[in-house]
């Protein structure tokens, strides 16, 4: 889907709801963090770019920890995420 509001409150209720979203919103960052605050596994649907952003993958891993998988490598290694 590409209707952003639409879309953002999707996420909202239901942060799995990010991979049904079109391309340019899942590098919507605003979007993005609303959806792993939702659910952290979200992050997997991310653009890769989002990935590597650390304060969107710190929410990510306060929800599930297990996100931190799909956080970028460089990240992967930063302890205070962990």
């Amino acid at each position: 889907k590409a209707d952003r509001e639409l879309v953002l409150e999707a996420v909202r209720h239901n942060g799995q709801a990010l991979r049904f979203a079109a391309d340019p919103l899942k590098a919507d960052r605003e979007l993005v963090l609303e959806a792993v605050r939702e659910n952290g596994m979200a992050l997997e649907d991310a653009a890769d770019p989002l990935k590597a952003d650390r304060e969107l993958v710190l929410e990510a891993v306060r929800q599930d920890v297990m996100a931190l998988e799909d956080a970028a490598d460089p990240l992967k290694a930063d302890r205070e995420l962990v």
